[in-house]
């Protein structure tokens, strides 16, 4: 299920955003299973993260960024240059 996020909660993850580093970064194999493993692992942990990709081609690293986003069910909150902000939502512990 995709996430929709307003724009207000876009600029707030913005901001948030502005102080972390990247937890992944993609290299010229693309979005490979190990990738998306990591991007999941690290949505898990921390909710919002950055990705670097670190290919050249701008309309492929939106593709790549795209393609991750979806993969680990996240939202791209941003892109800037190289770097691209997802956010998933951990679930709610309410099965108690």
């Amino acid at each position: 299920m995709p996430i929709s996020l307003t724009a207000r909660e876009r600029a707030n993850l913005k901001a948030r955003a502005h102080a972390l580093e990247p937890n992944v970064s993609v290299g010229n194999a693309g979005a490979t299973k190990a990738v998306i493993a990591e991007v999941d692992r690290a949505l898990a942990k921390h909710e919002l993260i950055k990705v670097k990709i670190q290919v050249d081609d701008r309309d492929l690293r939106k593709q790549l960024g795209d393609e991750i986003g979806a993969a680990a069910d996240a939202a791209v909150v941003h892109r800037v240059g190289k770097i691209v902000i997802l956010f998933r939502p951990r679930p709610d512990d309410d099965s108690a």
